[in-house]
């Protein structure tokens, strides 16, 4: 069995989606939510879901091994960023496979700060016809991993930052999940 640790800095809906879809799976489990905002409320959705969580500060993230040793004692395969906003540490990156997903298609639009809302007014900025999502590796870069999968919506006459980011919500919801079983099921077969 595939074991997920999902990171989340905010709302949750990627991680409740996640935690959904592999509810009834019996090859991958969602182990537990880390979160680096201890009123997130991705920590209440996963409580309500059965899902352990746990928080933690910057120090416990950046200057010690703490969060890789407790990764280790669950039996972690991949770490999954669902609105998680830190830079994550070298340590975790090395000996973990870590993926995000970016709410626009990179390698626009990505890099510190664009998240959120700011990702789509720039994107609505812009003039762009489509937009979309982007899954990808994590590295030392803020969105600069190399990208696994993208999915596009177009842009719509009239769109605001609030529609635009609903559609790229329902993108999320059903590409994300279905993209992480098939990363972690190709692993499994390639060992």
């Amino acid at each position: 069995m595939k074991r997920i640790a999902i990171f989340a800095s905010g709302s949750g809906t990627n991680a409740q989606a996640i935690i959904e879809y592999f509810s009834a799976s019996k090859e991958i489990f969602v182990d537990s939510l880390w979160s680096n905002n201890e009123n997130a409320y991705a920590l209440i959705r996963a409580e309500k879901l059965g899902i352990e969580t746990f928080t933690f500060d910057s120090d416990e993230f950046y200057r010690s091994n703490e969060i890789l040793d407790k990764l280790y004692d669950h039996r972690i395969d991949m770490i999954v960023l669902a609105g998680f906003l830190w830079l994550v540490p070298r340590n975790l990156t090395e000996l973990f496979t870590v993926v995000n997903i970016h709410p626009a298609l990179l390698p626009k639009y990505g890099g510190k700060g664009m998240y959120g809302m700011n990702v789509h007014k720039a994107v609505l900025a812009s003039k762009d016809k489509e937009s979309g999502i982007t899954i990808h590796q994590v590295n030392q870069d803020y969105d600069k991993g190399k990208i696994i999968f993208q999915a596009t919506c177009p842009i719509v006459s009239g769109d605001s930052p609030e529609t635009l980011a609903a559609r790229i919500h329902e993108l999320e919801h059903q590409h994300y999940p279905r993209v992480i079983e098939e990363i972690l099921l190709n692993d499994e077969e390639e060992n």
